[in-house]
């Protein structure tokens, strides 16, 4: 735990003199409110933000006062105080965004250790939120302390899959193949990208399964969207061919194995294979992070070589490139962060890193062996001594295989409470692989990932937005 390295001293009740007073600044933030309604149960709805962080919301009005005892328990009696008695009088109503002045004076002193204070919170303009006078036992033996962090709060502060959504919704629905949408979830799926506009759904699978689901879960669907198909490896089959016309430009998968639409995908006479190899692009979109984070291979490519590892990490970069991010930078993580023989990854990590120097890897800056620590986090990196456009700033980790992959994004997703999107890319056309499992807003992260890379294949171009993606720190 962090400390802060100014000493506090507390002033006793004899040292106290009449008149004293200290005071602190404070802006109120949607945190706060949010923080108070769970320490409290205050589900007040005019005490709650909106989901986008900026609303009318008001500040409760014992949180204001709350603040009187930072200055009371902090600076002035200081460590040591206990409240006694406290009367409160809310003058103005506080919002986030308003800066606070809170300010405390020391105005009787009774039978020790008792002390009264006057106190008032005012606002920016001058104009007062709260008064009041507050009875306190003033310490009555100094204290020098040291001012403990507190431990972190993971806020859900980072929304970067909404505006994912909204650039997309930009653009033209893309005609998209969804393979066997005979189950609730996937056909909801498909149908609510549908709704948003961001998929032009082709229903493929059996005709009377699918309109079972739609009418046992109360989905409504266009029965022209159906293409009847007797089995999955039909529809798969079908989802490829309708690609090869032209007349579908994504597939979108629904309930049926990955291995099936994966297997008729690269199929080398009547597949969609490119030159280059396909893999698996996750878009993790994590509380504490001011940037999506892209992880690959975690899904299709188990061990991969060097040469597969080349287009792993081209896949990756071409999708953060859609996806708004100018120059990605790509971690390529090992066990540890330098070159060690006895690990084969710290050596493909070294090598793809030079390729990229060399201009065999494009539009990204690639560095590795990197640990997965020093990769996203600078301070990490700084303590080991390394210098790096891409150390503790990385929008890119590619892992060394399949398994390092997957265990390191369902860890984000079930521990940081990240969120998870993705495409295989490296087909003809991009490819969501989305799991039965997958909640409605990762369904629709995935068909906006689709569009924008395949708008972005298409003509070059990222969509603009008025609030553009952030990037990783310079």
């Amino acid at each position: 735990m962090a400390t802060n390295h100014n000493p506090i001293r507390n002033t006793t009740w004899d040292e106290l003199q009449i008149g004293a007073s200290a005071r602190i600044e404070r802006s109120c933030t949607t945190e706060d409110l949010i923080l108070f309604a769970h320490a409290s149960g205050n589900l007040n709805p005019l005490m709650l933000p909106g989901g986008d962080g900026h609303s009318d919301a008001i500040a409760p009005s014992l949180w204001v006062g709350s603040l009187v005892s930072a200055v009371l328990g902090n600076l002035l009696p200081g460590p040591g105080t206990l409240y006694l008695a406290q009367n409160f009088r809310f003058k103005e109503r506080v919002r986030p965004g308003e800066k606070l002045v809170v300010e405390v004076r020391c105005t009787e002193k009774r039978e020790r250790p008792v002390a009264l204070f006057d106190v008032r919170v005012t606002k920016k303009d001058g104009s007062t939120a709260c008064e009041g006078l507050a009875e306190v036992a003033a310490p009555l033996e100094t204290t020098i302390s040291r001012r403990e962090d507190l431990p972190a709060i993971i806020f859900d502060q980072h929304d970067h899959f909404s505006r994912l959504i909204d650039r997309a919704g930009e653009l033209d629905p893309l005609r998209t193949a969804v393979v066997c949408p005979d189950e609730q979830n996937s056909l909801a799926g498909a149908v609510l990208a549908a709704e948003r506009r961001l998929i032009e759904p082709l229903l493929i699978g059996s005709r009377a399964k699918i309109l079972d689901v739609a009418a046992t879960s109360d989905i409504s669907i266009d029965e022209s969207w159906i293409i009847d198909a007797a089995n999955a490896y039909e529809a798969c089959r079908r989802a490829v061919e309708l690609t090869q016309r032209g007349e579908a430009r994504a597939i979108m998968k629904g309930n049926v194995h990955s291995d099936e639409i994966l297997g008729a995908i690269v199929k080398k006479d009547a597949g969609l294979r490119t030159a280059r190899r396909i893999s698996h692009v996750f878009a993790m979109d994590a509380p504490t992070l001011d940037r999506l984070l892209f992880i690959s291979d975690a899904a299709v490519n188990i061990a991969p070589d060097l040469s597969v590892k080349v287009d792993i990490v081209q896949n990756a970069i071409d999708l953060a490139h859609a996806c708004g991010v100018e120059t990605p930078k790509v971690g390529v993580l090992s066990a540890v962060e330098t070159v060690n023989v006895a690990i084969p990854s710290t050596l493909d990590a070294a090598i793809l890193s030079k390729m990229a120097e060399r201009g065999q890897i494009r539009g990204g800056i690639v560095d590795g062996p990197l640990a997965m620590d020093n990769a996203v986090d600078i301070g990490a990196a700084r303590t080991k001594g390394i210098t790096s456009f891409v150390a503790g700033r990385a929008d890119i980790l590619i892992a060394p295989n399949i398994e390092a992959g997957n265990m390191l994004a369902k860890e984000l997703t079930f521990v940081a409470r990240a969120e998870a999107a993705g495409l295989v890319l490296g087909a003809k056309v991009p490819v969501m692989l989305t799991s039965r499992a997958d909640n409605d807003r990762a369904r629709l992260a995935s068909s906006a990932l689709a569009a924008l890379y395949d708008h972005w294949r298409e003509t070059g171009a990222v969509i603009s937005a008025s609030e553009s993606l952030p990037k990783a720190a310079e």
